[in-house]
């Protein structure tokens, strides 16, 4: 049984825009729809999640969604958006990218369902044999150079110059539109707003090409309410490969959200139904201070990405470090330590030092420099805001190998928020 997708996409504040009656012909019953992704990358990132959960979203509907890996318009580059030309890739790194790609999509679609199974198809399979004569003669014809031109990403980019290979994506992407709806009855494509001028191009190329009905729905963008990118950290984008964005980084980046931003978050990308969603976002207006709204979006999201193995490791971690425990600590991997504690003040001590043992005087002097003098250290200590591995020590504190955690790092700490990170060597 079908559910009103396009509603879906209304509470959850998701909707930008679509074409007239969408709505009805998804209420008719299992309809099939695809998005398209970039594999410029050999991951997708937070900013990718909008669309990602758009089809999540569809599929839960009872719909058939279609990831469309653009194995032949990664070669190409989409303008819209773009401020320049991209770099192109060749054909064995595209389908590298696909490959990591399509596991990633795993974690969210349904493939091997029986009733409406998700399916991924590579543009790269039907437009590798067509000439580039039979596709200006086929396809090129059917749509006027004005009309290209009125499009947004064509305007936006003639002043600073756009080649003919992005000028054409337009009329690429419309053709992919054009083969699924005749190949695999595809009458719906959906993506970002600023995707609404090569979708329409799409529909507009499906009616004088003689297919069948075409629809087009586009999401809004998500921005932060500081009007930032969204999926955007210090450190770049956050990806959805463990290898380029920890998952406890993962974490942290959802757990962090403000009030307003997790709110919207909470909404897109997760699969709450519509009642729980609202008492959680009302719990949390009564309470913010506890953060239960960041809590439970980050906890949802991480399993999804990530298991839920990483997910209690990334809790475990966090409580390691904002908590006042300390048997933890030695739970954590060499990895975990250095993503707990990235961007922490660190410093290199000799294993020869710390095996003759040193005062807590010299290491947070002399050897690391965390403390400026030692006067300063003296006075600290006295006032017992002096931690090592989250033990309250006193002047007279000698720290030796045996202090080390995994055989490597000493953790300390100046009040509840100051961190030092010793690495022996």
């Amino acid at each position: 049984m079908t559910r009103d997708f396009v509603h879906e996409l209304k509470w959850r504040g998701m909707l930008n825009d679509s074409t007239p009656d969408v709505d009805k012909h998804l209420l008719k019953g299992s309809a099939s729809g695809y998005i398209g992704f970039d594999p410029t990358a050999d991951s997708l990132h937070v900013g990718h999640l909008v669309q990602v959960m758009t089809l999540t979203h569809f599929q839960r509907c009872g719909h058939k969604p279609v990831a469309l890996v653009g194995g032949a318009t990664g070669m190409v580059g989409d303008p819209s958006g773009k401020r320049t030309e991209r770099n192109l890739l060749d054909e064995d790194a595209l389908r590298h990218n696909q490959e990591c790609v399509k596991k990633q999509l795993e974690r969210f679609l349904d493939f091997s369902g029986t009733v409406n199974p998700a399916r991924m198809v590579n543009n790269y399979d039907w437009f590798k044999d067509m000439s580039f004569l039979q596709f200006i003669r086929d396809v090129g014809k059917h749509i006027t150079v004005n009309y290209m031109m009125a499009k947004d990403s064509v305007k936006s980019r003639l002043e600073t110059g756009l080649s003919f290979t992005e000028f054409s994506y337009q009329l690429v992407q419309g053709y992919d539109f054009y083969w699924l709806n005749k190949h695999m009855d595809c009458t719906v494509q959906m993506g970002g707003s600023d995707q609404w001028g090569n979708i329409t191009t799409g529909t507009e190329l499906i009616r004088r090409m003689g297919g069948n009905d075409a629809y087009a729905i586009t999401t809004q963008l998500l921005t932060k309410a500081d009007g930032t990118k969204f999926g955007k950290s210090e450190g770049g984008n956050v990806w959805l490969d463990a290898q380029r964005t920890s998952p406890y980084k993962f974490y942290q980046f959802w757990l962090n959200n403000s009030d307003t931003d997790a709110a919207k978050a909470a909404l897109i990308f997760t699969t709450w139904e519509q009642a729980f969603a609202e008492d959680l976002l009302a719990q949390h207006t009564k309470a913010p201070h506890e953060r239960r709204l960041q809590k439970e979006l980050a906890a949802f999201i991480t399993t999804l990405v990530h298991g839920e193995g990483e997910l209690k490791a990334a809790i475990a971690a966090s409580d390691i470090l904002f908590g006042n425990a300390s048997e933890g600590l030695s739970t954590l991997s060499e990895q975990q330590w250095l993503d707990v504690f990235d961007g922490v003040p660190q410093a290199e001590v000799s294993r020869t030092t710390l095996e003759s043992g040193t005062s807590i005087i010299d290491l947070l002097t002399d050897h690391t420099a965390f403390l400026p003098s030692k006067g300063e250290a003296k006075r600290a200590l006295k006032e017992g805001s002096i931690s090592v591995n989250k033990v309250k020590v006193d002047d007279a504190r000698t720290v030796s190998t045996s202090d080390l955690i995994n055989g490597k790092f000493i953790l300390l700490q100046r009040g509840k928020k100051n961190y030092f990170l010793v690495k022996a060597v």
